[in-house]
């Protein structure tokens, strides 16, 4: 079973007080991290509604009083999932913890109304990455297991290439044939898998849905809308330019286009470096949300006179962290040094992945993925 996870003590906490959902990504150990949570009950009740004889045990609502807690897997796949539940809450709370876990669909059916408000904690769970992994590992192996076979736990803990690119491509399967088909009405798969490789090998470049659309010979908005379902199933996610006031030449279209799964990049070690970037900013900014409320975005910066940065993390409307990924140039990126003096960030960071010394300069701090890990502490107020 996979060591404890970054959010294991904190979804203890909250189920003390509240129901708690957990979404994600497909295999990015939301079950795993549910049967480690039960291990600190002395009874406690796993029930997945993909598999028929516990489907009826759900249906029946046949557990003991003694289950402190209890696990519900899959549940959104139950009609009437939420008022289901928001009963089982109501009546039963004093009695049971209750954890409900599943694919991204629990994302996206708790947005609007909400029957459940109030009642429950969301948390979304992430690969493994270089703020989170066994401490039996050493950091350099980590961040090679990263950028060759991804952070998901399977391949991430194997680190056996074949079996890693078997296992990618069944889950890549799985979300399409399954979690797909039943968000959207979506007929041409075998255009959204060239859409998918498309993308894979884009992630340094800006991404125009008209010119995608050339290539499939589809519609800019069914290319948008397809992006779209791929991000609610947390395949990628997608980043778009950061315009303020001061910035009057600022891009606001088109996106970038970022996986969850490292190791989807198909493009050069430039390319994987700054996904790993990407999902490490991500994963950071999704914790600050699911813990401490905070309102957190992801953006990078581009103006017409070409000027980029790669990334600017956005906490309470406030601009907090300007990066820039490099894998060997650790001479500052003019573009880093232009908008870190107009937008003034907490901290102006170009990460280098081959780095022979950090160092700072006006103000800009030139470090490795190590040193950055030290010196910006995630995961903790």
């Amino acid at each position: 079973m996979i060591s404890d996870r970054y959010l294991e003590s904190q979804i203890a906490a909250d189920l003390t007080k509240k129901m708690v959902f957990i979404g994600g990504p497909r295999q990015v150990g939301k079950t795993s991290l549910a049967l480690r949570l039960m291990e600190a009950h002395k009874a406690s009740l796993y029930l997945n509604y993909d598999n028929i004889m516990h489907r009826k045990v759900i249906r029946e609502q046949r557990w003991s009083q003694a289950d402190g807690l209890l696990v519900f897997d899959e549940l959104h796949k139950m009609p009437k999932w939420k008022t289901w539940i928001k009963g089982i809450y109501d009546v039963e709370k004093a009695n049971h913890q209750i954890l409900v876990t599943g694919s991204a669909r629990l994302d996206i059916y708790r947005k609007g109304v909400d029957s459940l408000l109030g009642r429950y904690h969301y948390w979304r769970l992430h690969p493994f990455s270089i703020d989170e992994y066994p401490a039996s590992m050493s950091f350099n192996d980590v961040v090679n297991r990263l950028l060759t076979v991804g952070g998901f736990p399977e391949p991430f803990l194997t680190m056996d290439q074949r079996d890693a690119d078997r296992w990618r491509r069944d889950r890549f399967e799985r979300v399409l044939t399954d979690d797909l088909r039943g968000l959207e009405m979506i007929r041409d798969i075998s255009s959204l898998q060239v859409l998918c490789d498309i993308l894979r090998e884009r992630v340094h470049s800006t991404l125009a849905p008209a010119n995608i659309a050339k290539d499939l010979e589809v519609s800019p908005k069914t290319v948008s809308r397809w992006i779209e379902a791929l991000e609610k199933l947390y395949v990628c996610f997608a980043i778009y330019p950061y315009a303020a006031k001061g910035l009057t030449r600022s891009l606001t279209k088109p996106p970038k286009v970022f996986f969850y799964d490292n190791a989807d990049v198909t493009g050069d070690r430039g390319a994987r470096f700054e996904n790993l970037v990407a999902t490490t900013l991500l994963k950071r900014l999704h914790w600050l949300e699911d813990y401490a409320g905070r309102r957190c975005n992801l953006h990078f910066l581009r103006d017409k006179d070409g000027r980029e940065c790669d990334f600017l993390t956005i906490i309470d409307k406030k601009p907090d962290l300007c990066i820039e990924a490099k894998v060997s140039d650790a001479t500052i990126s003019p573009g880093l040094r232009y908008y870190a003096e107009r937008i003034k960030p907490r901290r102006a960071v170009q990460l280098v992945l081959e780095l022979e010394r950090p160092y700072s300069k006006d103000g800009i701090d030139v470090m490795d993925l190590k040193t950055f890990v030290q010196s910006e502490k995630a995961f903790a107020l």
